[in-house]
C-alpha cells in the first residue's frame, strides 16, 4: 500500500516546485565512472515526464544483455483511475535512459505496485496490482512476461485472484532452483492505516511443475506487509518486513522480522528489530560476497533518511550504516539489486512521490565513507 506522510502532503508541494525548478543537475552531462568508495544519485524522472505527476514506487532489473530496466507506477494520483506501469531502460553502456513508456494498464481499474525481475532461464516477468475497489484491500495481482528481455510484452493473465493481495519486492531463487515471490495481504479497507491481521506471506514457484503455490503468513501484533526474503542456507530464510498500522506520531515503529526453516512454506511469528521503520517499505538481499544489505528509513516517523546498513555475519550484528539520502523531503521504497560489476543499483522515489531517483555504490562506501555526487538538495 502506497501511503503518503499525512501531516505533510499539502505543506511541501512549493518547495518541491522551486527544487524542481532551480536544481541544476549533474546527471544532465555524461555521467562519470564510479569510482571505488563513491555515491553517485541521479534523478531519473519528474514531473517534466508526462506519465502524470505521480510516480511511486519504482523498481530496477538488470537483464540478462546487460540493460538496466526500471519500472513505476504513475498517474495523476495514488488512487486515480488513470494509473498505469511505465519502463524505461538505460542501455549496456550508455549514459540516457529511454523516456518512461506504459506497458500495463486497465481501462476500468486502477494499477498499482510494479515489479520487474528477469528469471534465470531468461524469461522477463511483470508483477503488478489491479485495484477493484476504493482501497487497497480490494487489489488482486496480475503478471505479464516477456520473452525478448522487455521489448514485447505477453497479455495480461491473473496470478492471485484472492481479494486484498498485493505485491511490491521482487523473487528471489531459492537452492533448488525454485522461485519465492513475496506477497501481502493487506485488510481493513481504510486509506488511513492496515488492520492488525495485514500480514506477508509468499508464492512459491516450482520450475519443474510450472506452477506457483501460497505459503504460509507472516502474523505480527500491529500487522506487517511487503516482505522481503533472504535465504541463508538450504531451508533457513529470513525477511525483513514493513510494520503494519498508521501514520500517527509514534516512538514504538520498528522493522518486523521473521524465520522459515522449511524452505519458505511457514513462517514465525513477526517479531520488532532494532530497525526503526515509519511503516515504510524495506530492502533485503544478499550480496554475491554473502553480505547482507538492508535498505530502511532510519526514523520511526519520517520517510528520511534512507539508510544502508550491511551484516558480514549472517544477521548477527549491523556494524556499518551510511545515509543515502537525508534531509526535509521523504526518499522511500528502496529497492536494491547487484549488478554483475559488484556495484550495488539502489532506485527509489522522493518528493511526495513525485521523482525516482538512481544512486549507484558499493560495499567499500558504506564501510568507509568516501564522496557523494547527487543532485539532492542539502536543505
Amino acid at each position: 500500500m502506497i501511503h503518503p506522510l499525512r501531516k505533510t502532503t499539502h505543506a511541501r508541494w512549493p518547495v518541491v516546485s522551486s527544487c524542481i525548478l532551480g536544481s541544476l543537475l549533474w546527471l544532465c552531462a555524461a555521467a562519470p565512472s564510479l569510482h571505488a568508495s563513491e555515491l553517485r544519485i541521479e534523478r531519473l524522472f519528474g514531473p517534466e515526464i508526462k506519465t502524470g505527476p505521480y510516480k511511486h514506487p519504482a523498481r530496477i532489473e538488470e537483464l540478462r544483455n546487460g540493460d538496466l530496466y526500471a519500472v513505476y507506477y504513475g498517474g495523476d494520483g495514488e488512487y486515480a483511475i488513470d494509473t498505469g506501469i511505465f519502463a524505461s531502460r538505460l542501455k549496456k553502456g550508455g549514459r540516457k535512459w529511454t523516456t518512461p513508456k506504459r506497458i500495463a494498464n486497465d481501462p476500468f481499474r486502477s494499477l498499482g505496485n510494479g515489479v520487474v525481475w528477469q528469471a534465470p532461464d531468461g524469461l522477463l516477468w511483470l508483477f503488478y496490482v489491479v485495484r477493484y475497489g476504493e482501497t487497497w484491500s480490494t487489489s488482486r495481482v496480475q503478471a505479464k512476461v516477456s520473452r525478448d528481455d522487455a521489448e514485447t510484452w505477453s497479455e495480461a493473465f491473473p496470478l492471485v485472484s484472492d481479494e486484498g493481495m498485493m505485491v511490491c519486492n521482487r523473487p528471489i531463487v531459492l537452492g533448488n532452483g525454485d522461485y519465492l515471490l513475496p506477497l501481502y495481504h493487506e485488510t481493513g479497507n481504510n486509506i488511513d492505516y492496515t488492520a492488525a491481521d495485514s500480514s506477508g506471506l509468499f508464492l512459491r514457484y516450482d520450475v519443474k511443475k510450472k506452477d506457483w503455490k501460497q505459503t504460509g503468513h507472516i502474523r505480527s501484533a500491529t500487522g506487517n506487509i511487503q516482505p522481503v526474503p533472504v535465504e541463508m542456507r538450504e531451508n533457513f530464510l529470513i525477511a525483513y518486513i514493513r510494520r503494519g498500522g498508521n501514520f500517527e506520531p509514534t516512538t514504538n515503529g520498528w522493522t518486523i522480522r521473521s524465520e522459515s526453516h522449511d524452505g519458505g512454506w511457514t513462517w514465525s511469528e513477526g517479531v520488532n528489530t532494532a530497525f526503526k521503520n515509519p511503516n515504510s517499505s524495506v530492502d533485503f538481499i544478499k550480496l554475491r560476497s554473502g553480505n547482507l544489505l538492508l535498505v530502511f528509513n532510519d526514523s520511526m516517523n519520517e520517510r528520511t533518511p534512507l539508510t544502508v546498513a550491511l551484516s558480514a555475519d549472517g544477521d548477527k550484528t549491523w556494524p556499518w550504516r551510511r545515509n543515502v539520502a537525508e534531509g526535509p523531503y521523504d526518499y522511500a521504497y528502496p529497492m536494491a539489486v547487484q549488478s554483475r560489476d559488484g556495484k550495488i543499483h539502489l532506485i527509489f522515489t522522493s518528493h511526495e512521490r513525485t521523482i525516482v531517483n538512481h544512486a549507484v555504490l558499493d560495499v567499500e562506501w558504506i564501510k568507509q565513507g568516501g564522496p557523494v555526487k547527487s543532485w539532492l538538495p542539502k536543505k
